[in-house]
C-alpha cells in the first residue's frame, strides 16, 4: 500500500478506525480546570507598553552591573549578544573575561599595538578618514585602537543611524569589527535628533534580540508581547486586536510550522500567474452548465437554474459528496511518478501544487465572503431587536456561530500547505482524515449560517459543537510548538 492509492477496503477500515480514536476521548482523563490540556492554541502571554519594557530590560542591565561591577553601556552589550541570557552572561563572564568580550566583539583578541597615550599627547596627527592634521586630543578610538577624529566618529555615526543601524556599528577600520558601544556614540554625537533615533533603533534591537519579546506587527502600533516560551502560538494585541504567530510575527498559521509557512508563501508568490488563473470567480454548473458565480462562503452550492446541489471544489454531487467522506481535500499521488520521464515529474508537481493551492485560496476567499455574511446577519440581528422579536441576546446564537466559523475556517486554510509538505505514510493518511471531517462539518455550519432564518437554534449549536471538536482534535494531535 503506497500510503494515498490504497485499496478501498482498507480506506474504509482505516477511515472506522480513524473515526473509532475521533470519539473515544477519556473525559475523566482530562483535567478540566487546565486549560493548557483542553486548548491546544493556550498561550499565556501579556501585551506591555514601551515603559513596561524599557523597565523590564533596566533591570536586567542594572542586575548585571551589580553582578559583575561593569558599565551599563557594556552591560547592554554583553546581554544584547547573549539574548539577554542574564545567567549565562555572569558565569561565562567570571569564567573567562577575555573570551566573552572578543566573542561579544566588544575587545579584540589580540592586545592593540598602538600607543594610544602617545598619540593623544601628539600636537599635529593626520585622520586616516579626512587627511586632516589636528591635535590628538581631537581622536577618539575603541578597544582595538584604531583611532580617528572626531568629526569623521560622528559622520560615520550618522550615516549608519539613518540606514537603521545601531547596535550594529562596528570600527571605521577596513576589516575591524569590533561593535562601537552606546556611551561612545552618545559622547561623539551632538544632534539630538540623531541621539534620540539611535536610541529609538538600539530599543528596537534589543527587543528582537529577546526572545521572551515580540513586537505586534499591527499598523502603527508599539504593544511589545511578552511569553515565556517562544512558541508558534496565536497572540492577539490587545491595543489594536492583530492576531499573529509569536514566534515568527507573521499571521498566525497553526497547523503548519513557521519554517513551512514561509516557504509555502514564497512558492505562492513565486508563481503570481498560477494564482491569476485560479482566482477566477465563476464556474458552470455541472449539470445545465450555466455560469455560476460564488458569492458566499461556503462550498455546498445550489444552482439557481436547475437547483442542482454540487461542491464548488470538485463540481461533484453533494448528495454523495459529504455523507461518508469528504474525498476532495486529499490529493492521489502518483505511486509511480518517480519512474517517469523529467517533463511528467514537472507536470505532476504543477498539478499537485495547484490542487493545495486552489483549496487555499478558496478558504482565504470563503473568510472574506463570510465577514459579508457576518455584517448581514448584524443587520438582520438589528431588525429583530428593532422590532421586538427579542433582544441582542436572543440572537447572540448566530453571532456566535458565525465566529466559531471563521476560527474553524481559518485554521482549515493553513491546513493544506501543512499537508502539502507531508510525506506520504500513515500520519498523513490520519492527517487527511482528520483535515476532511473538519472540511466537511465547516460547510455544514456554513451552509446553515447563511441560512440563519430558516436554521433551527438547537441544530445549529449542535453544528459548532462538532465543527469545534473536530478542529480542537487536529491541533492536539498536529500543532506543532
Amino acid at each position: 500500500m503506497s500510503g494515498i492509492e490504497s485499496d478501498m477496503d482498507l480506506e474504509e477500515s482505516d477511515d472506522d478506525g480513524y473515526e473509532d480514536y475521533y470519539n473515544n476521548t477519556d473525559d475523566a482523563e482530562i483535567d478540566q480546570t487546565d486549560p493548557r490540556k483542553i486548548d491546544p492554541e493556550y498561550f499565556e502571554y501579556d501585551c506591555l507598553t514601551i515603559e513596561d519594557i524599557e523597565r523590564l530590560l533596566n533591570e536586567n542591565v542594572e542586575a548585571l552591573c551589580a553582578n559583575l561591577q561593569v558599565m551599563p553601556s557594556l552591560a547592554k552589550m554583553l546581554l544584547h549578544t547573549h539574548m539577554w541570557a542574564l545567567a549565562e552572561v555572569i558565569q561565562k563572564y567570571r569564567q573567562d573575561i577575555s573570551e566573552v568580550l572578543a566573542d561579544a566583539r566588544i575587545k579584540p583578541r589580540k592586545p592593540s599595538e598602538i600607543d594610544i597615550q602617545a598619540l593623544r599627547s601628539n600636537p599635529s596627527v593626520q585622520c586616516t578618514t579626512c587627511l586632516q592634521f589636528m591635535s590628538g586630543d581631537h581622536f577618539r578610538n575603541l578597544a582595538c585602537g584604531h583611532s580617528f577624529c572626531k568629526d569623521c566618529w560622528s559622520m560615520h555615526f550618522e550615516i549608519q543611524i539613518i540606514q537603521g543601524v545601531t547596535t550594529g556599528i562596528e570600527c571605521m577600520q577596513q576589516g575591524c569589527n569590533i561593535l562601537v558601544p552606546e556611551d561612545f556614540v552618545m559622547s561623539i554625537l551632538n544632534k539630538s535628533s540623531l541621539r534620540e533615533r539611535y536610541q529609538q533603533f538600539a530599543f528596537s534591537d534589543y527587543v528582537k534580540s529577546h526572545p521572551q519579546l515580540r513586537y505586534c506587527p499591527g499598523p502603527n502600533c508599539t504593544v511589545v508581547v511578552r511569553a515565556k516560551e517562544s512558541k508558534s502560538k496565536r497572540v492577539i494585541c490587545k491595543h489594536c486586536k492583530t492576531q499573529f504567530c509569536f514566534k515568527c510575527g507573521t499571521d498566525y498559521h497553526a497547523p503548519t510550522e513557521c519554517k513551512i509557512i514561509k516557504k509555502w508563501l514564497t512558492k505562492c508568490a513565486d508563481d503570481s500567474e498560477t494564482a491569476n488563473y485560479i482566482s477566477a470567480h465563476t464556474k458552470d454548473c455541472p449539470k445545465c452548465h450555466i455560469c455560476i458565480e460564488k458569492n458566499g462562503g461556503c462550498n455546498h452550492m445550489q444552482c439557481y437554474n436547475c437547483r442542482h446541489d454540487f461542491c464548488w471544489m470538485c463540481l461533484g454531487d453533494w448528495r454523495t459528496h459529504g455523507s461518508e467522506y469528504y474525498e476532495c481535500s486529499r490529493y492521489k499521488e502518483n505511486p509511480n511518478i518517480a519512474n517517469e520521464s523529467a517533463h511528467a515529474q514537472a507536470r505532476e508537481a504543477l498539478k499537485k501544487y495547484l490542487f493545495y493551492f486552489e483549496r487555499w485560496e478558496n478558504h482565504a476567499k470563503s473568510l472574506r465572503l463570510e465577514e459579508q455574511t457576518l455584517e448581514k446577519i448584524k443587520n438582520r440581528i438589528n431588525e429583530k431587536v428593532m422590532s421586538n422579536q427579542g433582544t441582542w441576546i436572543d440572537w447572540q446564537y448566530l453571532l456566535d456561530g458565525a465566529d466559531l466559523l471563521a476560527k474553524c475556517r481559518y485554521t482549515l486554510q493553513y491546513t493544506y500547505p501543512y499537508a502539502y509538505y507531508m510525506e506520504i505514510g500513515p500520519r498523513k493518511e490520519l492527517f487527511e482524515y482528520q483535515q476532511a471531517q473538519l472540511e466537511a462539518e465547516i460547510e455544514n455550519l456554513s451552509w446553515k449560517i447563511e441560512r440563519a432564518e430558516t436554521t433551527d437554534r438547537g441544530d445549529l449549536e449542535n453544528q459548532m459543537d462538532i465543527a469545534e471538536k473536530r478542529r480542537t482534535t487536529l491541533l492536539k494531535d498536529f500543532l506543532v510548538v
